[in-house]
């Protein structure tokens, strides 16, 4: 037995059980913050109104789409994107999502739209985004400004 009555293994038991330091007897210990948080994660109409954006104001190319399309969506980008129908021209400020609101028609499909704000100018785009069997979500549709775009068969 220890000098103070309590056997040996008692003591190591009472340290290895416990969570804090031998000695330290304050209540705040290691996990006392609660459970680690995980980064909230974006939505995948956020993240492409954003990068659809991009391409749209001329930031970058519309290669730049490429994985992120499918079918004729590509084809309706690579039609837009010269013009920069969404960029802010000069002397405007650069353009930014101001708003993105999505609907789930049924699983594996999302039809968004987004509000674009240059300056005093607003703007509107809309996409459908549907999920492959790979996992990836890819655009299907891109219409701006209400006007859906066509490939024009020449």
């Amino acid at each position: 037995m220890s000098p103070r009555g309590a056997a040996p293994d008692a003591a190591a038991a009472r340290v290895i059980g416990s969570r804090r330091p031998p000695g330290r007897r304050d209540p705040v210990g290691p996990g006392a913050r609660g459970p680690l948080r995980r980064p909230p994660v974006t939505p995948p109409h956020d993240l492409f109104a954003e990068r659809l954006l991009a391409v749209l104001s001329g930031a970058r190319p519309v290669h730049w789409m490429l994985g992120w399309t499918v079918g004729a969506a590509y084809e309706q980008i690579v039609q837009l994107a010269p013009g920069a129908p969404l960029g802010g021209g000069t002397g405007r400020p650069r353009p930014v999502v101001r708003r993105c609101r999505a609907f789930v028609p049924r699983p594996g499909i999302v039809e968004a739209y987004a509000t674009i704000g240059s300056g005093d100018r607003v703007s509107a785009m809309a996409f459908r985004l549907e999920r492959g069997q790979d996992g990836r979500w890819r655009c299907a549709a891109v219409e701006i400004g209400g006007a859906r775009v066509t490939r024009q068969d020449a």
